[in-house]
């Protein structure tokens, strides 16, 4: 009689785990995430960029018409650059600035304190006021707002 090797059964190999993913998934993972920050930060780059091309426009407009109503220049001033600000920045802390904090805002875009200390003092409280009642200077006005929507690209 043969001799009766003592033989185990064919052994199959463990279940592939799905943790941790091949070096790979990794990449891909990195990839998607280097993707969307790229993505999100274009988005970001040409929404601000369109804003301050539409606030360029606004003013250019606003420059043609400034021989008329200096108290409807102003407000149309102010109303420019308040949409060009909500529109770059977070909507609650920007719109719900006023007075001397929405001047010292301003004056974060242009060098100096011209909006808190000089001629845009009247962008205050001069759009809320039924007739103007100091005399201001709109091409002087209309340039420092230029030159705050120039300083957005920052």
């Amino acid at each position: 009689m043969p001799q009766q090797l003592d033989l185990r059964d064919i052994h199959l190999p463990d279940t592939i785990s799905w943790w941790p993913p091949a070096i790979g998934w990794w990449l891909v993972l990195l990839l998607l995430v280097l993707v969307i920050g790229g993505a999100y930060t274009l988005f970001k780059k040409w929404r601000q960029d369109s804003a301050v091309k539409g606030a360029s426009k606004l003013l250019a407009n606003i420059k043609q018409q400034a021989h008329g109503d200096k108290l409807q220049t102003i407000r149309a001033l102010s109303v420019c650059l308040r949409r060009l600000q909500i529109s770059d920045e977070q909507r609650a802390e920007v719109a719900s600035l006023h007075g001397q904090a929405w001047l010292q805002y301003l004056d974060g875009f242009v060098e100096g304190k011209p909006f808190s200390e000089g001629i845009g003092r009247c962008l205050a409280d001069a759009p809320y006021q039924p007739a103007l009642t100091v005399d201001v200077d709109i091409e002087a006005l209309i340039n420092l707002c230029e030159r705050c929507v120039k300083g957005q690209t920052r």
